[in-house]
């Protein structure tokens, strides 16, 4: 092939693949059908269902096969309103009160939106210092809100899965854990801990490390004599301690570990100290919970999640170390084709810090959002989850329902046990009650072997009536108190 037969290709392939770059008109017109099923969609929300039992496979995925055609903004909103906008949880409604909700709040998403029409690279400082400096910026807040002073780091991750797995495969590197060391080696934990702590040293290779589940005390709180019995014996046995995992908030619960007791034997034994706070951390802001959170600064590392706490939508986690040069330890590498970079490098780049080296601009989902509102609605938010979760607390014991731990936070379980019959059996049904209701969603959790029913109060959106309802279905479906 010639050199004008390839000028040809190259003119014609051109002109087609420009059809990624519309016009301002297009791209209007495009806008305009996602803002006005944005609108319809808030307009709505608060009349919408948190759950929908609805998870039949009509097909229509399959008869709306990707093409080498376009297909209308209009077809293509449309589809996303029949097929995914309906069914399983709403995370958006205030009536998601099961798990640990996600936030989604407006204002992040326009941050999302300027992040992805600008699409800066923001792994790399060399690359967008402006992007770099933002998201350092988050660190540095979300690090003296621990309480943690100079030299620490950290990275936005994409939620609390990704940040315990940064922190856990850091706390190897720093503790020098070879493969020859690991069978030799162990965690301690209660059976609290988040799944996803298991799953990450499955990842990072330290799956057949040993596990020591410490004892919990009525509280589902891990006992400090428990620990420190279990590492003098494993000691004894030239067993090496490696590293103490405890929870600020669990997921079941939303238990507390004693933090600060567990800070002194991690110190005292040479344990590397991590606390799981992606559900709790953001409490420090309330003066309700802080002094619970006592402790938390002496942490090696603590993750927290802001699309928790922070009422950000999905997808932002963060791992915080208190000695960053564990993290580059652990993160930093050189390649050739990196070392433009090296000359302009003014702060620590996300890429140094995490395992990621393409990644999104996430922090601008979180900086948009302090900026437009300030601290204090996100204070007085959280602040109100508090308080409507102890008004839950109270009303549902005089319904008649056994209840579990006084809540530290926003999670509690409750069930209730007739005088005759199968409790569990009970209990699922009032659970299909509600989730057969829609409005609102709470989810369950197994105790000691019983099956419980569990709120998780933490959507922005969810106010008193929403509670009301829980409260007044529970009431209907226990009825003369019998089963």
């Amino acid at each position: 092939m010639n050199l004008e037969e390839i000028e040809k290709l190259i003119s014609e392939y051109e002109v087609k693949g420009k059809e990624l770059e519309p016009n301002r008109e297009t791209r209007n017109m495009m806008m305009e059908s996602v803002s006005e099923y944005s609108e319809q969609f808030l307009d709505a929300v608060h009349n919408k269902k948190a759950f929908i039992n609805d998870f039949a496979n009509d097909g229509s995925f399959d008869n709306f096969p990707f093409e080498e055609t376009p297909t209308s903004t209009n077809k293509v909103i449309n589809f996303l309103k029949d097929n995914v906008d309906n069914a399983g949880i709403n995370p958006a409604s205030g009536g998601h009160i099961g798990y640990i909700p996600g936030g989604g709040i407006y204002s992040a998403a326009l941050g999302d939106y300027l992040a992805a029409v600008m699409n800066r690279y923001a792994g790399v400082f060399y690359a967008s210092p402006g992007a770099v400096r933002i998201e350092n910026q988050i660190i540095d807040w979300v690090g003296e809100l621990v309480g943690y002073k100079k030299r620490f780091g950290g990275n936005l991750a994409s939620g609390g899965s990704m940040a315990n797995l940064i922190a856990i495969s850091t706390a190897r590197i720093a503790k020098k854990i070879k493969s020859k060391d690991i069978e030799n080696c162990t965690i301690y934990l209660t059976k609290q801990a988040h799944h996803c702590v298991t799953k990450a040293l499955k990842i990072i290779g330290l799956h057949e490390i040993q596990l020591r589940y410490i004892p919990m005390d009525r509280k589902y709180r891990m006992i400090p004599e428990k620990v420190e019995e279990q590492l003098a014996k494993d000691k004894a046995n030239g067993i090496t301690p490696f590293m103490l995992v405890a929870s600020a908030g669990t997921t079941d619960v939303g238990a507390i570990d004693p933090l600060n007791e567990l800070a002194d034997l991690a110190e005292k034994y040479g344990l590397w100290y991590h606390i799981d706070g992606a559900y709790g951390g953001f409490f420090l802001l309330c003066d309700e919970t802080k002094d619970k959170l006592k402790g938390i600064n002496r942490a090696d590392s603590v993750i927290l999640d802001p699309h928790k706490g922070m009422f950000l939508p999905y997808g932002v986690g963060i791992v915080l170390v208190k000695n960053v040069k564990h993290l580059l330890e652990a993160n930093s590498y050189d390649a050739n084709y990196m070392q433009d970079t090296k000359d302009y490098q003014q702060e620590y780049s996300p890429a140094d810090l995490s395992p990621e080296l393409s990644r999104h601009f996430r922090g601008l989902r979180m900086w948009v959002p302090m900026k437009l509102h300030g601290i204090a609605p996100f204070r007085a938010c959280l602040s109100e989850k508090i308080w409507l979760t102890r008004y839950f607390y109270e009303k549902v014991q005089a319904l008649g329902f056994e209840v579990g731990p006084e809540p530290d936070l926003t999670v509690a379980a409750f069930r209730y046990v007739p005088k005759s019959g199968d409790a569990n059996k009970l209990n699922k049904k009032l659970l299909s009650i509600i989730h057969n209701d829609g409005r609102v969603f709470i989810s369950s959790t197994t105790l000691d072997g019983d099956f419980w029913m569990r709120i998780a109060v933490l959507s922005f959106r969810t106010h008193k009536y929403h509670l009301d309802i829980i409260l007044e279905l529970l009431e209907e479906g226990i009825g003369d108190r019998s089963n």
